[in-house]
């Protein structure tokens, strides 16, 4: 049996060490902290779960990818979820109306027929492109498709606002279908449309919450790595990944640990991989681009805890504006800020009739944080503090104007910054999505899930795409390189549901 070292136990590394150990390797995923999981890592306070990272998944109906893909990793019947809102899972706010996103193709495109009478023919232009680009991905789609690849990078050269401007008329239609940009944080002229097409294919299908946070979709993976005969261990902090002259050999821990291994992977962001590596087998020129592709925007949470039995239980996610659109709210100043935000509650229980938590999302950039970037978590000082309560009250304000008297239902809140993200997940300077994709660089935006030894290998959401989606399709990367996209493809099938 080969040993395989994971570095990291974020849903890359756990999804890569379960498929890695149905084939028969050795596994051991290894986590610097206390709490596996990574960006499914939720949090605790006055007895009450807050969630940081996957606020909900999509298509987790039965025949449907995710799904598909839970029942061969083995955690489909351990976690419970809760479907939004059919007939509007998503809301965007812009302009003082409301528009609602539908699942499936036909109800979305009725739904907004309904706001915009005269944009069903575009409508369903877009939705055809939408489903070509998807199913035109074998790994998004999880099934053999002939090849379109002409078709596939044709939208990944294209920004999503110019291929909406060139299908859509109505220009608040383009801005409607844009709402949801926080998700991925999209750029405009930047972002690729392919991104764009792949997470609406995604919620399209169906959306749910996950019952309880997703902390139990991390906590289900780590047991069905055990069961596969795999272990994951915490507070060990890999600092170092040793090389001989033409392979790694292992890894060493904080604690002094080694740890063998015919084969590393790492799912931890490339940059931190790189300040593990002193082998010259990673050349200069490597590191150099690496560490020059651009991040995403960061994040600032404001962590809701309700009075009980005082706000209802918002079956969807709501996307507020303060502007016209959605585009451009990374860019702001101390006037501006905040110009949209994403509000959401957690179900900590089925049908539960009012939540006990919540949270509002906004980016923020990192200099904003700088200041106090060598300090760590709960030592930043007064200043830090008085910081993020101001931020938050101001957050607070704005959404207070689409949810009025959100206040007078909160009990606590608590808050976080690209800092906070930064210290628990290792992202660089606490980007919400690790690298950005960039139409104008191309695949050069792209880390490859192979470096240049040949043994260490990537995962997670820097190597293909971001969210639970584009994480999954960087594990069936990875683990082909060891195990073949094939066998993994057969797997899935012989599993069925």
């Amino acid at each position: 049996m080969k040993k395989v070292v994971i570095i990291g136990s974020g849903l890359g590394g756990l999804t890569c060490g379960v498929v890695l150990a149905k084939n028969g390797y050795q596994m051991t995923v290894l986590e610097q902290g206390t709490q596996v999981g990574g960006c499914l890592q939720c949090f605790t306070r006055r007895g009450v779960k807050f969630e940081t990272g996957m606020h909900f998944i999509g298509s987790a109906d039965t025949g449907q990818t995710l799904s598909r893909f839970a029942h061969y990793l083995g955690i489909s019947h351990t976690i419970h979820l809760s479907r939004l809102d059919p007939q509007g899972y998503d809301v965007v706010s812009l302009q003082g109306e409301h528009f609602r996103f539908a699942n499936g193709r036909e109800p979305f495109i009725d739904q907004m027929t309904g706001y915009f009478p005269h944009e069903r023919e575009n409508l369903n232009h877009y939705f055809d492109l939408v489903e070509q680009v998807a199913n035109a991905s074998t790994l998004h789609s999880l099934r053999q498709v002939a090849d379109d690849s002409a078709l596939s990078m044709e939208y990944q050269l294209r920004s999503i606002n110019e291929v909406l401007d060139e299908v859509i008329g109505d220009p608040l239609l383009r801005q409607v279908l844009a709402g949801t940009l926080p998700l991925y944080a999209a750029e405009k002229d930047k972002t690729p449309f392919s991104t764009h097409a792949f997470i609406m294919d995604f919620y399209n299908q169906s959306a749910f919450r996950i019952v309880g946070g997703s902390d139990n979709l991390a906590v289900a993976l780590t047991h069905a790595l055990e069961r596969e005969g795999g272990r994951v261990l915490t507070r060990q902090q890999v600092t170092e990944i040793v090389c001989n002259e033409t392979k790694a050999v292992g890894v060493l821990t904080a604690t002094g640990d080694y740890y063998p291994a015919d084969i590393v992977i790492s799912d931890v962001h490339p940059a931190r991989t790189l300040e593990m590596v002193t082998s010259p087998l990673l050349r200069p020129a490597y590191r150099r681009r690496v560490l020059s592709l651009r991040n995403t925007v960061g994040g600032f949470s404001v962590y809701l805890h309700f009075k009980p039995g005082v706000v209802p239980y918002m079956n969807h996610n709501f996307y507020g504006y303060r502007q016209p659109s959605p585009w451009d709210c990374e860019t702001y100043d101390d006037e501006t800020w905040p110009k949209g935000y994403l509000y959401m509650h957690l179900c900590h229980q089925e049908n539960a009739p009012f939540a006990e938590s919540g949270v509002i999302l906004s980016y923020m950039q990192y200099d904003e944080v700088a200041r106090w970037q060598d300090t760590q978590v709960g030592q930043r000082g007064k200043d830090y503090e008085q910081f993020k309560k101001m931020k938050a009250e101001r957050l607070l304000e704005v959404v207070e104007h689409d949810f009025p008297n959100l206040r007078s239902g909160i009990a606590h809140y608590y808050t976080s910054t690209p800092l906070t993200y930064r210290n628990y997940t290792g992202t660089e300077q606490g980007a919400m999505y690790g690298i950005a994709k960039d139409i104008h660089l191309g695949p050069a935006a792209r880390v490859h899930h192979r470096t240049k030894i040949p043994n260490l290998l990537l995962t997670g959401q820097n190597i293909n795409s971001h969210g639970i989606l584009g994480v999954m399709v960087g594990t069936v990367v990875t683990c082909s390189e060891l195990i073949g996209s094939e066998t993994i493809f057969n797997q899935i099938r012989e599993c069925g549901e």
